[in-house]
């Protein structure tokens, strides 16, 4: 059980370190040429797309990483609650 709730919280924190790239990525513009960073939009686009069908954006602020970031330390929290 022990090497399972590493594993999670493992993928929990490789997945919030993607959306934290994705994050400041999209405060410069030409880092979206590299792969790394279409890699990263593939890959965290559907899961925020979710939260932005829901939160409006204020402005030019978009406030769905922000929520998806409690959500989805919220999701790890009870996922690794169940399994123990």
């Amino acid at each position: 059980m022990h090497q399972l709730s590493v594993i999670i919280h493992f993928i929990f924190t490789a997945y919030t370190l993607m959306l934290f790239a994705r994050v400041l990525g999209s405060w410069f513009p030409n880092f979206q040429q590299f792969t790394v960073m279409r890699f990263i939009h593939y890959y965290t686009e559907p899961y925020l797309k979710v939260f932005r069908k829901v939160i409006p954006r204020l402005g030019m602020m978009d406030l769905s990483p922000l929520i998806a970031f409690f959500a989805l330390r919220i999701f790890e929290r009870l996922l690794l609650a169940f399994i123990r």
